[in-house]
């Protein structure tokens, strides 16, 4: 798993907000955007990206079963809350069985227009967010029906 420790170009404190956002623009293909009023990296959520929040401790769980199958794409941790947010492919309509669990859960699908902050080097030093799995350059992310499959398999305690 690479994660925040490993000092790639995408966790260097070394770099400017500006800087690490042309990063993930050039290198991961995300459409990211530098808003300077709040000093935030920002991944508008759309088109080919989704997103999906939930508790630390359930997005552990649900990252295992995802590189299990292979499927695993960029998270990123908000450190003082503890919660995950797993980037995806492009969100589709929930049926009401599926949002009422995943509420249940505390997990929440990002709606089109939402923003994900990315992490910068400023977010990083003040403990705020920081990538729990980088993105891979050029990968596609892994479709969001997936994340919420494994996301309702990996809430039983028995999971694992």
């Amino acid at each position: 798993m690479t994660t925040s420790t490993t000092n790639s170009p995408a966790t260097r404190t070394d770099s400017t907000p500006e800087e690490r956002c042309a990063f993930y623009r050039d290198t991961y293909r995300l459409p990211a955007a530098f808003d300077p009023a709040a000093r935030r990296i920002l991944l508008p959520v759309g088109g080919l990206v989704g997103a999906i929040t939930m508790p630390g401790e359930l997005g552990r769980r649900v990252l295992a079963g995802l590189q299990i199958r292979m499927l695993a794409g960029p998270v990123v941790e908000r450190l003082h809350t503890y919660r995950w947010t797993f980037i995806t492919g492009p969100g589709h309509t929930l049926d009401e069985v599926a949002s009422v669990e995943l509420l249940r859960l505390g997990a929440s699908v990002a709606l089109h227009g939402n923003h994900i902050i990315l992490p910068s080097p400023e977010d990083e030093q003040a403990g705020l967010w920081r990538w729990e799995r980088e993105p891979e350059a050029s990968s596609d992310f892994p479709p969001q029906s997936a994340v919420i499959a494994t996301t309702r398999a990996m809430a039983s305690p028995t999971a694992f």
